[in-house]
């Protein structure tokens, strides 16, 4: 669990789940203790150096993420994440061109749908689902279910290029709103 020293927390949303990053930074003794989702995933204790990166994975397709630490003045540190590479902003607004996320109640539990529109892959609460692909008059339709319920993610092009492709899912024929996350 995370104690006293947090300096730094972050969500991060991938294809397999949200993950909550925290991050503690003893400034007296330079520890440093990174936690994913409450489990600590990474701890140097009585660091000399109190500036610098720690790396850690995240998720299931252990994506890389490093935290900076930076001074800003006297005894001030400033804190950023990066995530596969990229500030954690520039990767958000990569996720959310690449991805398309929906949050569903199914027999009721939430369930958080996930697309990821360069494989056409789908998941579903952090597991990828099987689905089947088709072609249809107006676009594509990848087929799967949830539980006992019928899913369609329909994509349809607007007839327009700068408008893309629009990805709807569908639960036993009822459109979904698209989530957020």
């Amino acid at each position: 669990m995370p104690c006293g020293d947090a300096v730094a927390v972050w969500d991060v949303a991938l294809s397999d789940g949200v993950y909550r990053v925290e991050f503690d930074h003893g400034t007296t003794s330079g520890k440093r203790v990174v936690y994913v989702n409450g489990t600590e995933v990474m701890r140097k204790d009585w660091m000399f150096k109190l500036v610098g990166k720690e790396s850690f994975s995240l998720g299931g397709a252990d994506t890389k993420a490093t935290i900076n630490i930076e001074a800003v003045g006297g005894f001030a540190y400033q804190y950023s994440l990066t995530v596969g590479g990229k500030s954690l902003q520039k990767f958000i607004d990569h996720r959310a061109k690449t991805t398309k996320t929906w949050v569903v109640r199914v027999d009721g539990t939430d369930c958080r749908v996930v697309l990821e529109k360069d494989t056409m892959d789908v998941w579903c609460n952090g597991q990828k689902v099987e689905t089947t692909g088709e072609f249809v008059d107006d676009g594509t339709e990848t087929h799967f279910t949830l539980g006992e319920h019928s899913c369609c993610i329909k994509a349809t092009s607007g007839g327009k290029k700068k408008n893309g492709i629009d990805h709807s899912l569908l639960l036993d024929g009822l459109k979904v709103p698209a989530s957020s996350q």
